[in-house]
């Protein structure tokens, strides 16, 4: 039986995290990151969906999230899923749009799904070129030219990605950051919000695409994942930021970023290598 394989390299040059799935049947459930990700399917097929909209997703494709962009995929049919891509932070990114641009705000995707083979020729190499180690400048041009290309075609104000919420949506999501390593319940959601249950959970799930509590369970996957870049073990990593044992984190951080923690941090321990993990399909 074929196995799942997940190989993820940080480059600490473009400080950008590239990552390669090959073999995939696992589903990704409905999640948003703070970061971008850039990628492109190399094999199989599933079903996006992404802001309310659904796509068809195949070997060609380039998918484009911004930041909050929740975002679910599941298999199409009974084959395997291959996939490139790249995560880059938002001070990264705010940092490479002034070089391009010379504009000191952040941009946006336009597009969720293209198909572009002017792209792939800088995606596929820059790929490539980070996850073999290179050091030389070749790889930074590469970055340069994608996302110049990006910016020129799917490019929009960041303010444009983001749907217009009300006020107190916005408050709870304000709260949930800042508390996100504490107990939290509903009834104190709708307390702090002024909004009955159900209709907090109807206008939140309309303004984020997800409910309060994955909203929340993603915050503290992402804080998660700055205390493991520092070393954190992933015992302590889970109780900073509010799961309520390794367990519960460990299967939570497995869904959404496809990696367990310990192996995600020891990619941030082991610079210079790439992080391999092997999952054969009839040992799920």
């Amino acid at each position: 039986m074929k196995k799942e394989v997940r190989t993820i390299c940080y480059d600490e040059e473009l400080h950008i995290e590239a990552y390669h799935f090959e073999g995939i049947m696992k589903p990704f459930p409905n999640h948003f990151h703070e970061y971008y990700v850039i990628g492109f399917i190399e094999g199989g097929q599933r079903i996006l969906s992404c802001r309310n909209s659904e796509y068809v997703i195949q070997r060609g494709n380039i998918v484009l999230f911004n930041p909050g962009d929740n975002h679910a995929c599941v298999q199409n049919d009974e084959g395997t899923f291959d996939y490139r891509g790249f995560n880059i932070s938002q001070n990264v990114m705010l940092d490479l749009a002034r070089e391009l641009t010379g504009k000191c705000e952040l941009p946006g995707f336009s597009q969720h799904v293209i198909f572009d083979e002017e792209l792939t020729c800088y995606l596929q190499p820059l790929h490539q070129l980070i996850m073999r180690g290179s050091n030389e400048f070749e790889k930074e041009e590469h970055l340069l030219l994608m996302l110049s290309l990006l910016f020129q075609k799917y490019g929009q104000p960041f303010e444009c990605c983001i749907p217009e919420c009300r006020e107190e949506i916005e408050n709870v999501c304000s709260f949930l950051q800042e508390n996100y390593a504490e107990k939290i319940c509903l009834d104190e959601l709708c307390n702090h919000a002024h909004l009955s249950k159900s209709t907090l959970l109807r206008a939140f799930v309309n303004s984020k695409g997800v409910t309060p509590y994955l909203y929340l369970e993603a915050i503290r996957i992402n804080e998660a994942k700055k205390l493991l870049k520092q070393g954190m073990p992933p015992v302590e990593a889970a109780l900073q930021t509010g799961f309520s044992d390794q367990s519960h984190f460990t299967n939570f951080f497995n869904r959404f970023i496809g990696l367990s923690p310990g192996i995600y941090r020891d990619i941030f321990l082991k610079k210079d290598i790439n992080a391999v993990v092997g999952v054969s399909h009839d040992e799920k």
